[in-house]
């Protein structure tokens, strides 16, 4: 593989939630609330796509809608239209005993859409994954999480990883591909330093992750043994993605938040070839053509 460049001039304060989706790369910077667009020119500025009054953690597009993004935000998830304005599906962490926000999330290979929600102090288990079905259901499928990011699902959508950062630990779920409904959870892989941020799967079923707080993205295979690590100049890496024409584009976001002395690329997006492709990001994919869906809110 090739060493990591800067990718555009921007330092972003919070970078994540970074698919490639529609022969370009998206990203987010959570606190501002902005999904951005990566340029074509390295030595150019980040696109803005839209701004949020919330804090945005992902987003994924919305099949048959084009410009249209299915958002992890706020205290919940949304829809963002191609104008930039937003429609509430469900906003689950409104009465939450501590202020949330939602985190990471991603489509899985099904069409639907997960997201994590956590305390903004990082309060121990405050946090939850939620799931958002086709008909646009969503329910709480896991609790007791302090820092949830990814997931991450193979290409058949069978297995889910789950990174629950805060405790330096990735976990293994099966998903059951009809139902979206998971399985009991395995312990994939425990970080000795650092902290599991975000995840994607590649063709072969290897997993790498950004790790927050060591300058690193590692590659695990399916076992869970290592296999390579990516040294890059930012302390913070916090996204990342497979893409490209050939998929064979590594993409890492990484933060300036919480540094007392940031570096000139903290904050930087990174650009690498690798040898293993992934995919685009699959699409939430709603049931039907009608552009309003019946969505519900399970608390």
């Amino acid at each position: 593989m090739t060493t990591p460049t800067v990718h555009g001039i921007d330092r972003l304060e919070l970078g994540e939630g970074i698919r490639w989706s529609d022969g370009r790369a998206v990203l987010t910077d959570i606190l501002s609330g902005r999904l951005l667009s990566a340029p074509d020119d390295p030595a150019a500025s980040l696109g803005l796509i839209a701004r949020l009054p919330v804090p945005l953690g992902a987003v994924a597009p919305v099949e048959g809608r084009p410009g249209e993004w299915i958002a992890a935000a706020g205290t919940g998830i949304c829809r963002i239209d191609d104008a930039g304005r937003v429609d509430w599906i469900a906003r689950p962490e409104d009465d939450a005993p501590v202020p949330m926000r939602m985190n990471d999330g991603v489509a899985d290979p099904h069409g639907r859409f997960w997201a994590g929600s956590m305390a903004y102090e990082a309060t121990e288990d405050a946090g939850s994954l939620y799931r958002v079905d086709r008909d646009g259901h969503v329910t709480r499928v896991l609790r007791d999480i302090t820092v949830p990011n990814g997931p991450a699902f193979t290409a058949d959508g069978t297995v889910m990883y789950l990174a629950d950062s805060a405790r330096g630990i990735i976990r293994r779920y099966p998903v059951d591909p009809e139902t979206g409904d998971l399985g009991e959870p395995g312990l994939f892989v425990t970080l000795g330093s650092g902290s599991p941020d975000g995840m994607t799967a590649d063709v072969e079923g290897g997993l790498w992750t950004a790790v927050w707080g060591t300058g690193q993205v590692h590659r695990y295979h399916p076992d869970g043994t290592l296999d390579r690590i990516v040294e890059l100049a930012a302390v913070q890496p916090a996204g990342l993605c497979l893409g490209g024409p050939d998929g064979r584009t590594l993409l890492v976001t990484s933060a300036r938040i919480g540094l007392p002395d940031p570096g000139p690329l903290d904050g930087a997006v990174f650009v690498s070839r690798v040898d293993i492709p992934g995919a685009p990001a699959a699409p939430y994919r709603p049931m039907g053509t009608a552009d309003a869906t019946n969505f519900a809110d399970t608390r």
